[in-house]
């Protein structure tokens, strides 16, 4: 898969240690460090003193990652106190499988000047921006499902435990056939008494 965008993006890389590696030394233990380099960026480890052929460093650096550059350069050293240090070998670190999956610890073999096996080191690389494949993800919303003009949408469904949900109330109730007159106490005390005094008439 084809990574890109990682331009000013941030690598981790932990140089875990060295095994193996090609002895400099007659006589003592050899003191080696491991420098990474990065474009333009170098970094350099502590020296191990005495870690012979198998130094252990354990020392985290990041990298300002730069478009098209994938790959680190490695060497590892011997450190003299009264004349240059020696070199134990070089590798060079691939980062494909880091910005595809956002981690590498890949122990990577070391090579002296005339391509002979020097040793290895290990180092671990962290990439937070690493694009994963989705795959095996759900969907980030639920698939659109159009409802049946056969059902009314105006109604709630039944709950979960199948207990019917009465019906709601009409909205507007339906008009009644007959007119609606206001109760007696609506009227005028001299209209009641008028029509109390009619009616007595009309019954003498």
């Amino acid at each position: 898969m084809s990574v890109s965008g990682i331009q000013g993006q941030l690598l981790e890389v932990t140089v875990v240690g060295c095994t193996k590696l090609k002895d400099t030394e007659w006589i003592s233990r050899q003191d080696p460090y491991v420098c990474v380099e990065y474009g333009s960026n170098n970094c350099r480890t502590r020296t191990c003193t005495d870690g012979g052929k198998n130094p252990s460093f354990q020392e985290k650096f990041m990298f300002t990652l730069i478009e098209g550059l994938r790959e680190i350069s490695v060497g590892v050293w011997n450190s003299n106190t009264l004349s240059l240090d020696d070199f134990i070998g070089k590798g060079k670190i691939q980062l494909h499988k880091v910005l595809s999956q956002g981690f590498d610890d890949t122990t990577w073999p070391l090579q002296t000047k005339t391509g002979r096996y020097a040793g290895e080191v290990k180092l671990i690389m962290h990439y937070a921006n690493a694009n994963k494949a989705a795959t095996g993800y759900a969907p980030s919303a639920p698939p659109c499902v159009y409802p049946d003009p056969g059902v009314s949408q105006y109604y709630l469904p039944p709950p979960a435990h199948g207990t019917p949900h009465a019906q709601p109330p009409t909205t507007y109730p339906a008009p009644s056939p007959y007119p609606s007159y206001p109760p007696s106490s609506a009227f005028p005390q001299s209209a009641s008494f008028f029509w109390n005094l009619s009616s007595s008439t009309i019954l003498k």
